[in-house]
C-alpha cells in the first residue's frame, strides 16, 4: 500500500517541503543559486511538483505551470520514495545505481542540492507529526 492515498497528499507534503525550502531566506537562495528548475515525476499515487529554484516557486500538477519554464534536471520515483528520501532512509546515489530513481539531466547538479535538501529533513518530520501523520513520521 503506498505511503500517500491520494496526489493532493504528495503535494501537501512533499510540494510543501519544496514551498519551504524556497522560501526560507538562507536555504531559498542556497538553492536559487544552483540555477535548477526540477521536475519531479512520482507515481503511487501520480503527482507532478516542478520546483522552480531560482524563480523561488512550486508548482503542484501541469496546470498553471508556466509554457516557457523548461526543467534542467527531471527525476522519477515511486511517491514512497520520496517521502524515506525526506526522512533521511535513501541515499539518491545509491537509488539512483539501483533504479529506485531515475534522472534525466546532469546528475551532477542533482548531487549538488542534496546536501542542502539535507537540512530539510527535521522539517519534514515536524509537517507530518504538525499535521497529525505519526504514522508517515516513523517509518522505519
Amino acid at each position: 500500500m503506498p505511503t500517500f492515498s491520494d496526489s493532493s497528499e504528495v503535494y501537501k507534503y512533499i510540494g510543501g517541503i519544496f514551498e519551504q525550502a524556497t522560501s526560507d531566506p538562507q536555504l531559498g537562495e542556497q538553492f536559487a543559486a544552483s540555477g535548477v528548475v526540477l521536475q519531479l515525476h512520482y507515481s503511487d499515487p501520480d503527482a507532478v511538483v516542478t520546483v522552480d529554484m531560482p524563480g523561488h516557486k512550486v508548482y503542484s500538477g501541469t496546470d498553471g505551470l508556466p509554457a516557457d519554464l523548461k526543467p534542467t534536471v527531471e527525476m522519477f520515483m515511486k511517491s514512497d520514495v520520496a517521502h524515506r528520501f525526506w526522512l533521511g532512509k535513501v541515499n539518491i546515489s545509491a537509488a539512483l545505481s539501483k533504479g529506485d530513481m531515475r534522472a534525466k539531466g546532469p546528475i551532477p547538479k542533482i548531487l549538488q542540492l542534496v546536501p542542502m535538501a539535507q537540512q530539510l529533513f527535521p522539517r519534514y518530520e515536524k509537517m507530518l507529526r504538525e499535521s497529525g501523520r505519526d504514522d508517515l513520521a516513523s517509518i522505519a
